[in-house]
């Protein structure tokens, strides 16, 4: 039993040296996986400062490469914002000029429309007052004969026409033209208003029919008078002028009353309008200058005759003119003869040698007689 306790004393021993010895291999053990750990420890620190240096510079690189992205950045969006308010500015002030410019001509037409107006109001108010004359028959009346007044005077010289001019017979037409044989040519202004109004203001055939008929009685009574009042044989001229002072009633009387137009030309009485009237004037003024040529003429023959007195005696003149002239000319000849005969004799006289000596009687040049020099020398 003590060799038990021993033998167990000793396997305890045993076991307690072997656990001993496996606490100090574990205390060992642990000793080195601390160092190792320690060492990869202090390594993963120096590779993990040295990725952290490498990274401080990495962002310190970022950090400058963004620092100078941002100052370009910064640049560029000052350059592309002063560009864009250079152009707003150009664009705000072209468009304040083109407002200005549109305003103005605005202000142009509105003045012109405004001018307009007043022209139309005052034409309105020009054509009430014309409604109101022709309305009147008097009124009317001179409202003709104030047209027909004013184109004859711009026509025709003082004295060569008469307003209300008296025939023999006591009546007075509006105006009398004066041709060359005397007699005068009778104008008389009238103006059918009211029936062409009725005319063209009628609605139906009937009232058509009513106011045609009414035209003819009016244009025919005016015909009438005038043939029987002013066409006076041996006093006026065989055809009468009734002068229509308007053209769309003159052409409205020829386009759908041509019967009245015929029948006029059967009674010598010719209607016209202000243009034809015009026409009719200037063949007045044609046909009187040439009556003035024609009285005219035996004066010119005249006044003809003495011109070629007159160059008949022109011509004789210069004719003597041209004899003084040719014996000048003879005698300007002859001096230059003379003149030339004298320059010789000079020149034989020069050439002379005169010596010391005597000179022989026979080499004397005689002296020249004192005769009376002749035209041919």
């Amino acid at each position: 039993m003590t060799d038990s306790l021993l033998t167990l004393a000793g396997a305890v021993a045993i076991v307690l040296a072997g656990l001993a010895g496996l606490a100090v291999l574990v205390v060992m053990s642990l000793r080195a996986v601390r160092q190792r750990d320690a060492e990869a420890a202090r390594a993963e620190v120096g590779e993990l400062a040295r990725l952290q240096a490498e990274t401080g510079l990495r962002i310190e690189a970022m950090r400058d490469l963004l620092a100078g992205r941002q100052a370009e950045l910064h640049r560029a969006v000052n350059e592309r914002l002063d560009s864009v308010t250079h152009h707003l500015s150009q664009s705000m002030t072209a468009t304040r000029e083109h407002t200005a410019d549109h305003l103005q001509k605005l202000n142009e037409r509105l003045a012109v429309i405004d001018g307009a107006q007043k022209n139309i109001t005052e034409l309105a108010s020009q054509v009430t007052s014309l409604g109101a004359v022709l309305s009147n028959k008097q009124a009317r009346g001179a409202f003709g004969q104030g047209r027909m007044e004013a184109i004859i005077v711009d026509a025709l010289p003082k004295g060569a026409f008469a307003f209300q001019h008296t025939l023999s017979n006591g009546k007075r037409p509006d105006c009398a033209v004066f041709l060359h044989d005397g007699r005068p040519l009778v104008i008389d202004a009238k103006f059918p208003l009211e029936a062409i109004t009725a005319l063209r203001e009628a609605k139906g055939e009937d009232a058509r029919k009513q106011a045609a008929a009414r035209l003819r009685a009016d244009i025919g009574r005016h015909v009438t008078d005038i043939a029987e009042k002013y066409l006076v044989p041996g006093e006026t001229q065989d055809v009468a002028l009734m002068f229509v002072p308007s053209e769309s009633v003159f052409a409205e009387l020829h386009d759908g009353f041509d019967d009245l137009v015929q029948r006029a030309y059967r009674a010598r009485v010719m209607l016209v309008s202000p243009a034809l009237l015009m026409l009719a004037i200037q063949v007045v003024q044609q046909i009187q200058k040439d009556a003035r040529m024609r009285e005219a003429a035996d004066q010119i023959h005249a006044e003809v005759g003495h011109l070629m007195d007159d160059l008949k005696r022109l011509h004789e003149r210069v004719f003597k003119l041209q004899q003084h002239f040719g014996q000048a000319n003879e005698d300007v000849r002859q001096i230059l003869i003379s003149a030339e005969k004298v320059e010789k004799r000079g020149t034989r006289i020069r050439e002379v040698d005169f010596d010391e000596e005597a000179v022989p009687a026979d080499n004397v040049i005689p002296a020249p007689m004192r005769a009376k020099l002749q035209a041919g020398e």
